[in-house]
């Protein structure tokens, strides 16, 4: 539907992005914007840089179009629902550690019992990988929670818990808290240098409120976005770091793992959207993600 590249360059910004969104090719969407803005009989874009803007026609056709292609969604997943196959596509996006650790074999068993599933599978971080989902842009997101309650989901979005993710507190050879014997507590590690992920992460978001709730402010010394550079990072003595069970790698000979005795715990979930909760793709999804975290 020609409504659809519309809608993918409103969210895209740019032909190129819109093109991979939707997989065709720049040339063949261009094709469909210009039968487009010839059967209403107005431009719908203009140029702006390296990207295009909606003019007034195009802004008001997406609104208008945006409960057609709402409708169209329900209708395809009651059909799917209908006859009962587990086909089409499913596109899931994951943070980097779901990603390693519970996507392999989940898209292993749905290859295995579903051929005729068209599977793709992107890493993103928690927000990048909804905003995906609540446009379309993927059918599930592995989405994860810091804090001890539900996500905050937009009403359009359904959220199932799939596992429950302990951190735990690596140090460096040698470093003075590893004398305690038991679990160590958050406030004696406030004035460390910490390894962490950049300010607006939810992890790090997370270890700044605890801190503060003990009465102390984080000091972050190095910034990374993979656990194992965190490790690698904590095994050069540069600091101390969070770090997840999940998805973890090797731990090198000069960290040690201490749990905290508060440990902190990311709950994960798989979310999709509601309009597709029928759709026997979404539910095989949803199965093999459960047996993945078992």
């Amino acid at each position: 539907m020609r409504a659809r590249s519309l809608h993918a360059v409103a969210r895209h910004g740019t032909i190129s992005a819109a093109a991979a969104a939707l997989h065709l090719t720049q040339s063949a969407l261009s094709q469909q914007l210009v039968k487009l803005e010839r059967e209403v009989g107005q431009p719908l874009l203009v140029r702006r840089g390296r990207g295009v803007v909606l003019t007034d026609a195009g802004i008001l056709l997406v609104e208008h179009t945006n409960e057609i292609l709402t409708r169209i969604t329900e209708t395809e997943t009651a059909l799917e629902a209908r006859r009962g196959q587990v086909i089409g596509r499913m596109a899931v996006a994951a943070f980097a550690t779901a990603t390693r650790a519970i996507l392999p074999a989940a898209l292993r068993q749905l290859r295995l019992h579903h051929p005729d599933l068209r599977l793709e599978s992107r890493e993103h971080d928690p927000d990048t990988a909804l905003g995906l989902l609540v446009h379309g842009d993927v059918d599930m997101a592995i989405i994860d929670e810091w804090l001890p309650a539900e996500p905050h989901l937009p009403d359009w979005v359904q959220a199932a818990h799939l596992i429950d993710d302990v951190s735990e507190l690596a140090l460096p050879a040698r470093h003075h808290l590893l004398t305690a014997a038991g679990p160590i507590s958050l406030s004696a590690c406030a004035d460390e240098h910490w390894i962490a992920w950049e300010s607006g992460a939810r992890a790090h978001d997370w270890l700044r409120r605890a801190l503060h709730e003990h009465g102390h402010e984080l000091h972050v010394a190095h910034t990374a976005s993979e656990h194992q550079t965190f490790l690698s990072l904590v095994a050069a003595g540069l600091g101390v770091a969070l770090v997840p069970r999940l998805g973890r790698g090797p731990v090198p000979d000069e960290v040690t793992l201490k749990p905290l005795d508060q440990p902190p715990v990311r709950r994960v979930f798989a979310a999709w959207r509601t309009d597709t909760t029928d759709r026997p793709a979404v539910q095989a999804t949803l199965a093999a993600l459960r047996n993945a975290t078992t």
